[in-house]
Order: structure tokens, then C-alpha cells, then sequence
């Protein structure tokens, strides 16, 4: 059999991926535990050393393995007893809250058609008049309010979008029946004194911040069509990324600024 190419079924390496992952998570591949070996991996799931190859690389960038040469693949896994969500990937809630044995909920607050305005522009990086919906939308982890999101999408991007679709999936909505293909998303995380929505939505206990997640998010022909600000009730939500170096040779990395 030949080589396989870039183009080899996505499905493949993807569902190998998330079946190591669903096995690191549920320990059975505790940190600095070896996984199998690739021979032994090929012949699990009956496939060439280079689909593993891709599905131990989306693992590495995801912070779950570390391979070493003539060593093998470590898992450096460690679980928190904090729900997670991957600030270096684009996982939609519902996946994140279901990867950490939780049940979704969304609760629509606001749903609307607006215009970006001046003000508007500078804050989320749409241009000035640009035709948008406006969406908030509390995000309930096993029945509890602890996000309150305020979405902006744009309208020509994923047009058609309803109050009923916002209160699911939007992203189910516009990757499955518009075919809209999501690359890209540039993220900010701040912490914030809670307003009177977040007082008003969100089960803050005696917290009087949030931390929030403030992102553009991109399609792949450039287009900016989502920016979103998350926030979060502080003590329920831990914020994962893994950073390499850059001489490494990997293409993610990460820049921390303190301010």
C-alpha cells in the first residue's frame, strides 16, 4: 500500500483522535503512562503509522500526549475537578460541556437584527454597518447558569438564523446547512467586575467579578463573521491551551502579556 497523503479521510485520524482522548480522559492512560506503540496502534485501528501519526498530533497540540523519539508516547494528561474549556481550540459548548461529563443548557435572553454602529465597530471588529444579529444567551452546566454570552454574527455569513437555532447550536446551524467552514478564532481573557446583567443572569454567588473570553472568530476565506464576549462565574471554569516554543517547529504557540 502506498503512502498516504494530506488528503486521507479526515474521519480516520479524527476518530482515532477522539477515541485516544475519550480513553486519556476516562484514566485509562494516566499521566506519564505510555499509550500503546504505533505498530500496536495500526493494528487497533487497522490503519497506516501515518493516520496515527495525525491523530497523536492533534493530541500533542491538545495538550494530552508527549512523543518521544525512540520512547514512545507519553500521556500528560492531568484531570481537573473544574469544568474545562481549550482556549487554543474552537470547541463548541455543547461539546465542551458533554468532553467534561456535564449537561448543556441554553437560555435565550435576547435575539435581534441590529446595524454595527461606530462605537460598536471599534469594539467588536466588524466595520460600521455591518448587518449583524445580536444574541444573548446564558449557558447552564447541569441545570446551573454560569456563562452569560453576547454574541454578534454576521448576517450574511450565516443567514436565516432564528431565535429557535440560536438557542441551540449556531455553529451546528451554520457548518451543517450553510457550509460555513470555521478556521480561525483570536481570543482575549480578562477579568471583569460583574455588571448588573451578569448579577442579573448568572448564579455569581459572592463573587462581584467575572472572567471573560473575548473573541473573533473567522471563516476560511478571512471573513471575521462571529465576535463574542464570554462571561464566566470565576470558580467554576478552568481555562486550558498548550505552549510550545517557537524554534520548536510546532505552529502553535502561545504569547502571555501581563499587563
Amino acid at each position: 500500500m502506498g503512502t498516504e497523503t494530506n488528503k486521507m479521510p479526515k474521519a480516520k485520524y479524527e476518530s482515532i483522535y477522539r477515541d485516544l482522548k475519550d480513553q486519556i480522559e476516562a484514566g485509562e492512560y494516566p499521566s506519564g503512562k505510555l499509550l500503546p506503540s504505533e505498530n500496536v496502534l495500526c493494528e487497533t485501528f487497522g490503519c497506516s503509522r501515518n493516520t496515527i501519526r495525525r491523530a497523536v498530533g492533534m493530541l500533542a497540540s491538545d495538550g494530552y500526549v508527549q512523543s518521544q523519539h525512540g520512547k514512545g508516547i507519553w500521556s500528560i494528561y492531568e484531570p481537573s475537578d473544574q469544568t474545562t474549556f481549550v482556549v487554543g481550540g474552537i470547541e463548541p459548548f455543547a461539546e465542551a460541556a458533554r468532553r467534561n461529563g456535564r449537561e448543556p443548557g441554553t437560555r435565550l435572553i435576547d435575539f435581534k437584527e441590529i446595524t454595527v454602529d461606530k462605537e460598536m465597530s471599534k469594539r467588536s471588529g466588524f466595520p460600521e454597518g455591518s448587518e449583524v444579529y445580536y444574541i444573548e444567551r446564558v449557558r447552564l452546566l447541569d441545570g446551573k447558569p454560569l456563562i452569560f454570552d453576547i454574541n454578534l454574527f454576521l448576517k450574511s455569513a450565516i443567514p436565516g438564523l432564528t431565535p429557535e437555532l440560536a438557542a441551540g447550536s449556531v455553529y451546528a446551524y451554520a457548518e451543517n446547512e450553510k457550509g460555513l467552514k470555521v478556521t480561525t478564532s483570536r481570543r482575549k481573557i480578562t477579568a471583569e467586575r460583574a455588571s448588573s446583567k451578569d448579577k442579573h443572569n448568572l448564579d455569581l454567588k459572592d463573587y462581584d467579578f467575572v472572567c471573560v473570553i473575548s473573541s473573533q472568530t473567522y471563516s476560511a476565506d478571512g471573513t471575521m463573521f462571529e465576535y463574542t464576549r464570554s462571561r464566566h462565574r470565576p470558580d467554576c471554569f478552568c481555562f486550558i491551551d498548550t505552549a510550545f516554543r517557537p524554534d520548536s517547529g510546532n505552529r502553535n504557540t502561545a504569547l502571555v502579556k501581563q499587563a
